[in-house]
């Protein structure tokens, strides 16, 4: 049949068959833009992205499913198209289509989700690109394997050969598994993040710098930069100064005269303490310094000071401070700081002497 009657009158199959398919995603195509408007004036009221990644990601794809979509309903429409080799064609390439549509669709998407999150994760701030490229390959792998099925092809044999290829690769790479697992964990776990004050059970204090797959760097206050392996950080203890809070005590060791008073002591020590805190950088101006007594020593009765920093590199410059205002402060108040006394008995050395 080269033409169609349509109420009596014969159209040609070239001028009918391009009408009816432009007629067809033309409609399709208005109401896709009617209904994703939408949807993106409720998106914009919400303070979410992912509606909008979601959208932005369903838009060219559901744009490729209404032009495949077209020649489905000629193919059930027009005579035509009612050979059983035509039939089959237009129906295995719409399956086609649809595949292909959705697995842009979820790579758009993950993509999309990955790129605007990544500075809300730790480990994605320095490898999102990573992250991205890893879903991509598995995305579209997995999508070529279901198309390749869609068109009757055997999967089996590529899929056993994926899983022995991926257990030599797994056995190779263990060391490197090891660290992209445990770097997993540092970022579920959370017991450390990008800008944290920490110090390792090795020695070595700073800023963590970075969380990647493999390796977490610390920046040291010399502005070194100490690499370690994901697997020895999950596995070692970690002094993180940065919780439960940033705050921290500052602790200051200080040691006085027997002859001293020592509630004046006291007195004077928590008064240089307040104007510490209030005039330093860094201090806590409302924490309330206290002391508290603790040793008889040879020489002195000690006792520790307990002053507040926002942070921790912030008790440096703290304890500096405090020092030089107390050491100034206790020479005008007459408290003495004693020297290390060390006696030593004449008498007995010398009869120790004679019995020899």
């Amino acid at each position: 049949m080269e033409s169609m009657n349509i109420f009596g009158l014969k159209i040609p199959l070239f001028v009918y068959v391009p009408a009816v398919y432009l007629i067809w995603v033309t409609a399709l195509l208005f109401l896709k833009a009617f209904i994703f408007r939408a949807f993106r004036k409720a998106a914009d009221k919400t303070k979410t992205k992912a509606d909008d990644i979601f959208l932005n990601a369903l838009d060219f794809p559901l744009v490729l499913l209404v032009f495949a979509s077209g020649w489905l309903f000629l193919e059930k429409t027009t005579p035509f198209l009612g050979n059983i080799e035509m039939a089959k064609f237009v129906v295995l390439g719409f399956k086609a289509i649809v595949i292909v549509s959705v697995v842009l669709f979820i790579d758009k998407l993950i993509s999309s989700l990955l790129l605007s999150y990544s500075n809300k994760v730790d480990i994605l701030k320095t490898s999102g690109g990573v992250a991205r490229s890893i879903a991509r390959v598995l995305v579209i792998g997995i999508g070529f394997l279901i198309l390749l099925d869609s068109f009757g092809v055997s999967i089996t044999p590529i899929i056993a050969s994926l899983g022995i290829g991926s257990l030599a690769v797994a056995l190779a790479l263990q060391p490197t598994l090891e660290n992209f697992f445990s770097g997993i964990q540092l970022v579920v776990d959370k017991p450390i993040k990008v800008g944290h004050f920490v110090k390792l059970e090795s020695g070595e204090e700073g800023y963590v710098h970075r969380i990647g797959w493999r390796s977490t760097w610390i920046r040291m206050l010399p502005n070194n930069m100490v690499v370690i392996p994901n697997k020895s950080l999950v596995s070692s203890r970690v002094t993180n100064y940065y919780y439960p809070e940033k705050e921290m005590a500052v602790l200051v060791q200080v040691g006085v005269h027997y002859e001293s008073d020592l509630e004046h002591v006291e007195k004077v020590t928590i008064e240089v303490g307040k104007e510490t805190m209030k005039e330093v950088t860094g201090g806590v101006p409302e924490f309330e310094p206290f002391t508290r007594y603790h040793t008889f020593d040879d020489f002195s009765i000690n006792f520790t000071v307990i002053l507040r920093a926002k942070e921790f590199v912030d008790n440096y410059l703290i304890k500096h401070e405090f020092i030089k205002r107390l050491h100034n402060r206790y020479a005008k108040e007459g408290i003495n700081i004693p020297y290390p006394i060390r006696a030593i008995n004449y008498d007995q050395e010398k009869a120790f002497e004679k019995k020899k």
